[in-house]
């Protein structure tokens, strides 16, 4: 009989939709982005950074090719040339392709220099293919949202 009347009068349906109106009603979850930065986990691998020597300038890169062979996708190009006089191998070229990776991190791991930097940059979103495939002087500078991207100001 009791099982009767909580069918008729609906009681689990009234008892749902309080419990959904509790939890839509007590805390905003919602974050206002682009206005508000998202908060990223600290150890987020997002956009990667070539990084040069704050001092001179040059590039932390010694053309070692550890991060093409730990790329599990293959989409870093390193290329150099051996210096006659030093007998160093010099970068000439680096060539990352954002549009396969896994920012796995693996090439920032196996970099004894440090050079190649995963940054907390998440928006890599682009019209083309193309923009996709980063050059040296591009991973130096690092991601920039203006270049043919719609900025948000407050």
């Amino acid at each position: 009989m009791i099982g009767f009347l909580r069918r008729i009068l609906l009681i689990d349906i009234f008892k749902g939709l309080a419990l959904t109106l509790r939890y839509t009603y007590s805390k905003v979850y919602t974050e206002q982005y682009p206005r508000e930065k998202v908060k990223l986990a600290e150890r987020y691998r997002g956009a990667p950074r070539l990084n040069n020597d704050p001092e001179t300038g040059e590039t932390l890169c010694i053309s070692c090719d550890l991060c093409a062979e730990a790329c599990p996708e293959d989409l870093i190009v390193v290329s150099s040339v051996r210096d006659p006089e030093s007998r160093k191998k010099v970068l000439t070229e680096y060539t990352f392709d954002t549009s396969r990776c896994l920012f796995c991190g693996l090439c920032q791991e196996v970099c004894p220099t440090n050079a190649i930097e995963l940054t907390q940059d998440f928006e890599l979103a682009t019209y083309d293919r193309k923009s996709m495939l980063w050059n040296r002087a591009r991973l130096e500078k690092g991601w920039d949202r203006i270049e043919g991207h719609k900025v948000y100001h407050k």
